[in-house]
């Protein structure tokens, strides 16, 4: 039997093997305590087990050291795979703590650093060089940048993942369209060598896919810390290795695969330093919140972020097509729809829109009439406010 039909048969392995061990971790979780009790930031209105991200690494787990390594065991598959599972166990058991007993952020955030430490002194997993069309044609990167440039990169990400967790079967499904893309990218566009990428990629996708249909509205299972994070990890992890020697396209291509939650997690950074809150500090103005808030149903909202993301991931296949000056006219035309997306839904505040008002001064004649007026209604009120100061002299 070929390695492809064999490989294919490991993924269905895995979906299964995920799809079964769900409920177990679903009764394990209220056995432990890891479960959502409802409060005015939960969407849930009952107590929910959560901690299913345990059945997606052990199914990616089992897939990974055992099934995929028996059939690439000439290869040393093993040693490309075993880091990033430790690594990703690490993370799964910070999650998993933060799931029963609700640590603090720098807390989970040291359990991430370590992993990371892992990614970087055991794996080939960092940015070794930069290439920038027409400005850098070759810039080696020495230890003291590279390292602090790769575990910025990969707490970013896994971060941003974990704040858009927020509706049944959200993360799970973005991150299966993402994790998608970022798996034919590696297929088409990166080098032979580079092949183990999408092969771990899709047995991550198989792994998630087994547990989404327990996931999606009405869930009976959340991912939980251990799942929101693991899957934030893997994709940062993963996509890393396309930056590799990256390329301008090759840094902006997992920018645009996961531009669902670096735009929702920017603009909380934005909205809260405009609130003058602290950027950790809870809130229910996410992308999904004002989805919800503007009347869209819940599995209406997940689906429309759903759609958010394949247009992402349809950029980031664009780009890695067209030219040079494609690739500009594409981040702009993204940028503006972005921006443009955002105000529509108030994100940052239905009183910041500054993008929806320059347009309504170049499409709406009453509008600027209205403006103009106001602008002469308060010179006027100067000029009187001046002669009146000249009379009181």
């Amino acid at each position: 039997m070929g390695f492809t039909i064999s490989y294919i048969i490991t993924l269905f392995i895995t979906v299964f093997i995920s799809l079964l061990l769900t409920p177990l971790v679903k009764k394990l979780a209220f056995k432990i305590g890891a479960v959502d009790v409802p409060n005015k930031r939960r969407i849930n209105k009952t107590t929910m087990p959560t901690a299913g991200g345990l059945a997606i690494f052990l199914a990616f787990a089992f897939s990974t050291l055992v099934l995929i390594n028996r059939q690439l065991i000439e290869v040393d598959y093993f040693r490309y795979v075993l880091p990033i599972v430790v690594s990703g166990g690490m993370i799964v058991v910070t999650g998993l703590i933060d799931d029963i007993r609700e640590i603090r952020p720098w807390q989970k955030s040291i359990g991430i650093l370590l992993a990371s430490c892992v990614i970087y002194f055991f794996t080939e997993v960092h940015f070794d060089s930069i290439t920038i069309p027409g400005i850098v044609r070759w810039l080696s990167l020495p230890d003291y940048i590279s390292f602090p440039l790769t575990i910025i990169w990969i707490f970013a990400l896994t971060n941003a993942v974990n704040l858009i967790d927020g509706l049944d079967g959200l993360v799970s499904g973005v991150s299966i369209i993402s994790l998608t893309t970022v798996g034919i990218v590696g297929f088409f566009f990166l080098p032979l060598q580079s092949v183990f990428i999408p092969i771990t990629i899709f047995a991550l996708v198989a792994a998630i896919i087994g547990f989404f249909p327990h996931n999606y509205h009405p869930a009976t299972i959340y991912l939980g810390d251990t799942g929101a994070l693991f899957i934030g990890f893997m994709i940062s992890v993963m996509s890393l290795q396309g930056l590799k020697n990256a390329t301008f396209v090759a840094v902006l291509t997992p920018m645009f695969v996961l531009g669902v939650p670096i735009t929702d997690t920017l603009f909380a950074i934005i909205r809260r330093k405009l609130n003058n809150q602290s950027v950790t500090s809870p809130d229910r103005a996410h992308l999904h919140h004002r989805l919800l808030a503007l009347g869209f149903s819940h599995r209406a909202a997940v689906l429309t972020i759903y759609g958010i993301s394949l247009v992402f991931s349809f950029i980031a296949l664009l780009l890695n097509y067209t030219s040079k000056i494609g690739i500009i006219l594409l981040v702009i035309a993204a940028i503006f729809g972005i921006e443009l997306f955002i105000e529509l839904i108030g994100v940052l505040g239905e009183n910041r829109q500054p993008l929806l008002k320059a347009l309504k001064v170049i499409g709406n004649r009453d509008y600027r009439q209205k403006i103009h007026k106001r602008k002469e209604r308060m010179k006027e009120i100067k000029r009187v406010l001046k002669k009146n100061e000249k009379g009181e002299g």
